[in-house]
């Protein structure tokens, strides 16, 4: 990089966001098209809000389009990535962050399917998006990849069992993929958000809000665009050596 080159620009860059329609997936992907990269939206329940999005971040300047599908699927993830092809050109920044509904409760009262689900939405949507993508990455010598996982592997959250395992599998895939990767120049790396709340937490009481906020030493909220930011620097150039890395973002209760 030149010493000139304004730091962390994503210009002509290929962007895809998986679960993008709202939440901290949106304002990733705004803030990946304000660094200059052409952005993919990417909804599946809620194409409509999908496009807002898309609209957005046109309004603003940026460039940005929508594919329709589930990450889940090996099929959709093939016609999506074909779609994402012929109209931007290949993809070089994957950020993962597609999740589905989520329960608290006692291991006894889980059912195995509830645990499939979230090793489906966090281990093998990863796999599917990277058997998809890696090979043209490999070719052209450089790609990332950012899977965005959670503080509760690392704070031990109870009666969270199968949120917390399949995050934990998803820490454990990509710190595993990226040592198979480097030599590629493909970064894998991993973002663990603190408790961001976002529209999907707004049936939570106030009482357990605060008890959270209580816990968190910078005592404030995060935001989305904190977690938006780290996501951009692994993105970057500037990040091409850092790489198996989980970066926690939420205001140091977690500061080893």
């Amino acid at each position: 990089m030149s010493p000139t080159s304004q730091p962390f620009r994503l210009d002509g860059r290929v962007a895809w966001v998986t679960g993008s329609s709202r939440g901290l997936g949106k304002v990733i992907a705004r803030t990946l098209a304000a660094a200059g990269a052409r952005t993919v939206v990417n909804a599946f329940a809620n194409p409509a809000q999908g496009q807002a999005v898309v609209d957005e971040i046109r309004a603003d300047g940026g460039e940005a389009m929508l594919v329709t599908g589930s990450a889940l699927e090996a099929a959709d993830v093939d016609r999506m990535a074909g779609e994402i092809e012929a109209a931007f050109g290949p993809v070089d920044i994957v950020v993962a962050n597609a999740t589905p509904p989520q329960w608290m409760k006692p291991v006894e009262d889980y059912s195995w399917e509830e645990h499939q689900s979230m090793v489906d939405a966090f281990i093998k949507s990863p796999f599917l998006l990277a058997q998809r993508l890696v090979p043209a990455m490999k070719s052209r010598g450089e790609g990332r990849f950012i899977n965005i996982t959670s503080e509760v592997y690392h704070c031990s959250v109870p009666k969270f069992s199968a949120y917390v395992a399949a995050k934990g599998g998803q820490i454990g895939w990509s710190r595993s993929l990226a040592v198979e990767l480097a030599p590629s120049g493909v970064t894998v790396n991993t973002v663990a958000p603190g408790w961001i709340p976002v529209e999907r937490h707004e049936g939570i009481d106030d009482e357990g809000k605060a008890a959270y906020l209580k816990t968190i030493p910078m005592a404030r909220w995060g935001t989305p665009a904190d977690i938006a930011g780290a996501v951009v620097y692994f993105a970057s150039r500037e990040a091409a050596f850092v790489t198996g890395q989980t970066l926690l973002v939420n205001g140091g209760r977690t500061p080893w």
